[in-house]
């Protein structure tokens, strides 16, 4: 495995600067993934890694070797893409060792490769089969295991999960968090799913417009956004937004929503304008000092959302069990001010 050193990067294709003096340091062994939006860069950053892309600026070291400009096959990379692009005239044991053969690997040598690599990923019955003869997770795995049998110091995956129903993708999100706890491998994966995100990462790079917002652990980056963008974006349903002040005794004020902040309040002061941020599951319904109507009940199963109409806004609350609720109901409700997240409603950064 090794670590990747991005510096000062910069990419412009088309004439447009889709990124512009990024930095990023991907420690060894880690899981780095680049979630955002589409069209936030995060896959440009990964193909500019892997080589595919030319940069117009800065430095990419893999392993602590400049390889800027070197060719994608001297970078000792792995890279799964979103679409499996399998030989279909080739069997399954032949799309994995293609990249071996083409180098001139030693034949016993491809045959432990693959056998491992096989194994690993429960192909081993399927090494015989052609594409056309395989389910779309069964054609993942085997566009994993490809570039796993090359035992790179660093492998990629660019949104590899995407094309896959729900159910494969939590079945294949599950293998590779496990694969990555069994080889300790240095992998770096962009997605826009903050599920996988969420499961899989180490640590989360949240990007938007070809600039960093925030790298965290994921409980960090959820707990803690850097600003309203990063807060917005995690979380299902998405965090609750209230506009509002605070006030000389530290108290937010938001209309008809009072809540006191204490050291939640962090570095505002009276009378600023803030954005208070209350993730669903931090405000409980059934007691609190607030009131509102029951706008809206989303049944998940396992736990219900539901929707309440308070001070002129519509705010999402997790309720984990099986109370009924009926619409219009009035009902009270309460926001742990130790949970919540206070923003600069002008410069939309973390107070």
């Amino acid at each position: 495995m090794a670590n990747v050193s991005v510096r000062k990067l910069c990419i412009t294709l088309g004439g447009n600067e889709i990124i512009k003096d990024l930095d990023l340091a991907v420690d060894e062994g880690e899981f780095l993934v680049l979630l955002g939006p589409s069209g936030c860069g995060k896959s440009t950053l990964l193909h500019s890694i892997a080589g595919l892309i030319d940069v117009s600026g800065g430095t990419v070291e893999i392993g602590g070797v400049d390889m800027t400009w070197a060719d994608p096959s001297e970078r000792q990379i792995g890279m799964v893409f979103q679409s499996y692009a399998l030989y279909p005239t080739m069997t399954v044991e032949k799309n994995m060792s293609f990249g071996l053969r083409i180098n001139g690997t030693p034949k016993a040598e491809i045959a432990r490769r693959v056998s491992r690599a096989a194994a690993m990923l429960h192909l081993e019955p399927l090494l015989g089969r052609k594409p056309a003869q395989l389910s779309g997770g069964q054609r993942q795995r085997v566009a994993i295991g490809r570039a796993l049998v090359r035992e790179a110091g660093v492998f990629l995956f660019d949104e590899p999960l995407s094309n896959l129903d729900a159910k494969l993708r939590a079945e294949l999100r599950r293998e590779l968090k496990l694969l990555h706890q069994n080889l300790r491998s240095t992998m770096i994966y962009v997605t826009h799913d903050q599920v996988e995100a969420m499961t899989l990462a180490t640590r989360i790079v949240v990007m938007r417009s070809g600039k960093i917002q925030q790298i965290g652990a994921p409980a960090d980056v959820y707990e803690r956004p850097a600003n309203l963008f990063v807060a917005g974006f995690l979380g299902a349903p998405a965090m609750n937004f209230i506009d509002g002040t605070l006030d000389a005794q530290g108290r937010f004020i938001g209309g008809e929503i009072a809540l006191d902040m204490g050291a939640a309040a962090g570095t505002a002061v009276a009378g600023q304008a803030v954005v208070l941020g209350a993730r669903p599951e931090h405000i409980t319904i059934g007691e609190g000092a607030l009131a509102g109507a029951v706008a809206l009940v989303e049944p998940m199963g396992n736990h219900q959302i539901v929707w309440i109409a308070a001070g002129g806004r519509q705010l999402s609350a997790i309720v984990n069990d099986t109370r009924a609720f009926a619409l219009g109901e009035q009902v009270r409700f309460g926001i742990d001010p130790a949970r919540v997240s206070l923003f600069d409603k002008a410069g939309e950064q973390r107070l």
